[in-house]
């Protein structure tokens, strides 16, 4: 999978759909959700690139919240080099177009999948200072 950049996440929003309607089954993902791998339509998911730096062997967990925003806001920019972006991958649904990051988290004795909408408009940032 080809590592995407902050411009190329930009450039690819220009292009999604504002308010989708779909029948995909992945619902509303504003922020951070939970997604069961019995509710992720892989037949509908189109791979197009990862945000994970493939020559890093443990991403960092720090994340970057510039204007006090949470992991799980809605208006939490996108930082590709901060936790967890650092650990995703984006999809296209076929259904509607929307794109999808997508990363594993992994607890001692868990593993869960979670989803993000890349929305147009949501701000996506360079590095850390933006």
């Amino acid at each position: 999978m080809n590592r995407l950049t902050a411009d190329d996440l930009r450039q690819l929003q220009t292009h999604a759909p504002a308010a989708p309607a779909c029948r995909c089954g992945v619902g509303a993902c504003d922020g951070w959700v939970s997604l069961s791998p019995e509710r992720w339509p892989t037949a509908q998911m189109q791979a197009i690139g990862t945000l994970r730096d493939m020559a890093v062997h443990e991403p960092s967990f720090e994340e970057l919240h510039p204007h006090g925003t949470r992991y799980e806001s809605p208006a939490a920019p996108v930082a590709p080099h901060f936790y967890p972006y650092n650990r995703c991958d984006l999809y296209r649904c076929t259904g509607c177009q929307r794109l999808l990051l997508r990363y594993t988290e992994a607890g001692g004795y868990y593993v869960d999948e979670r989803v993000r909408v890349l929305a147009p408009g949501l701000p996506v940032l360079d590095d850390a200072v933006s």
